[in-house]
Formats: C-alpha cells, structure tokens, sequence
C-alpha cells in the first residue's frame, strides 16, 4: 500500500512539474493584466479577441503555419526516400549514411543555423525565403529518417520480393507495398517535423528575411523588449491555444489507434 502510494506520489509530482506552468498560462490567458506576474481583477475573454483581430500576431501565425507545413512536407519526402535508400543499401554505405544522417542531431543548433546562414550567402540567397525554408528542412530531415526507418527494420523483407515475382514493378512494389507498412513512420516523423518547425527559434532567426516573423520569433522580440508591447497579452491566449490543439490532437490519434488496435485483435 506505501509503495503505490509513493508510485503514485512521485508519478504525480513529475506531471505537476511538467503542467502546472502551463496549465497556470492557459488559466492567465483569461486574466486581462497587462504585464507578466501581477493578477488584475478583471477576467474575461478579451485576449482572445485581441488575438484575432490583431493583424500582426495573425499574419504571423499564417507565416508560421505555411512555414512549418511546406518544411515539414519536403522534409518528408526527403527523409522518407533517404531512409528507403539506405535501407536497401550495403553494409558499409548504410553506416555510412547513418552516421552522417545523425549528425543535425546530436549537433548543436546555433552551429546548424550559422552554417545554412553562411552557405546561403555564399550561394547567393542571402537571409531569404529559401534560405529559411532551407533550414528548417534540415532541421526536420533527420528526425523523419530517424521516425521512417525503425518501421522500414520491422518490414518483412520478403513482401517487396513477393510483389516483383506477382509482376509489380519496382515503382509499383515501392507504392503499393512498401509505403503502407511504413506509412505511421512516415506521418509520425511528418508531425514531429511540423512541432520542431513550429517551435524553432535558432535556425530561423540566423535564416529568416528581417522582415518575416514567426511565433517563436515575436514572441522572443516582444518579451526581449520588457513585455510591453501593445499585443504581448494576447500572446498568452496564442500559447493557450496552441496547448490546446496539441492537447486535442494527442486525445484523438490514441483514439484512432486505440480503434484500430481493437479491430487487428
């Protein structure tokens, strides 16, 4: 009985940890205090609105999201045709390539983003679009890899060779065989590709056009200015939301898993 309840305890302690400063932000987002860490007695839903009808924090929004989208989705493709290739190559080129692979890793990010910076003008882009969006496929490749190719080990190698002896073709066999049995590595690297986008901050701010902004970079920029900018508040209501959606999406991807599991049982 003691040991479950110091389980539970310490169990309980960690997720106060992890939640309670968030769950403590969403409850701020409908308190209408102007400045960080002083409560007002008003409360209401006045930040939202703010948030929505403020033009700059809504295009920076869209900035954000079409960024972290089109990144993700070419570094999916990206990572996911990496992954096949090295899957099917000999011994020696797949280490090879492994190791290389890891290293945007296990590197650390402001070398990453001084390093598409530097390339990127050296080639002529300058701190533009493409050298932005180039970062941030870089930044999310390795992580589709590394989500695509586990799925790629637990494949039954002899599926592919199985489609070839029915008349498939390579292109057929790759479609129709091998992509569905990799397809929940493939989305969970997509996704994992669209959080590391969202949230970036480093990569973008070396690669980024001085007149684009993300949220991560808003927000820095208008907290790096003491929090007194006229849409600071409604910032919180931005990351309350985006709690939300997260929280909202992991509610229904067990869901759906959790369904599907119960009709392969």
């Amino acid at each position: 009985m003691v040991k479950k309840f110091i389980k539970r305890g310490y169990l309980f302690l960690i997720l106060a940890i992890m939640y309670a400063p968030i769950i403590l932000l969403t409850v701020y987002s409908f308190n209408l205090s102007p400045d960080i860490g002083v409560w007002a007695k008003e409360w209401g839903f006045d930040l939202y609105v703010q948030l929505f009808t403020s033009e700059d924090v809504m295009q920076t929004v869209l900035n954000t999201l079409v960024l972290a989208f089109v990144a993700s989705f070419l570094a999916t493709i990206l990572g996911t045709i990496g992954a096949i290739g090295t899957f099917y190559s000999k011994k020696r080129v797949k280490n090879a390539l492994n190791g290389v692979t890891q290293i945007p890793v296990i590197n650390a990010e402001i070398v990453t983003a001084v390093s598409i910076a530097l390339v990127c003008t050296m080639l002529a882009f300058g701190r533009t679009y493409a050298s932005l969006l180039i970062g941030h496929i870089v930044l999310c490749f390795p992580f589709v890899y590394l989500s695509v190719l586990p799925k790629l080990k637990q494949l039954d190698g002899n599926l592919y060779e199985a489609a070839l002896d029915l008349g498939a073709s390579p292109t057929k066999a790759l479609f129709t065989v091998i992509l569905p049995e990799i397809m929940p590595g493939i989305f969970s690297g997509f996704m994992l590709s669209v959080t590391l986008s969202l949230d970036d901050y480093i990569v973008t701010t070396f690669t980024k056009p001085p007149t684009f902004e993300t949220i991560s970079t808003y927000v820095f920029d208008a907290y790096a200015k003491g929090g007194k900018g006229s849409s600071v508040p409604a910032l919180r209501a931005l990351s309350a939301i985006i709690f939300l959606v997260m929280i909202i999406f992991l509610v229904v991807r067990n869901f759906v898993g959790r369904k599907k599991d119960e009709k392969k049982n």
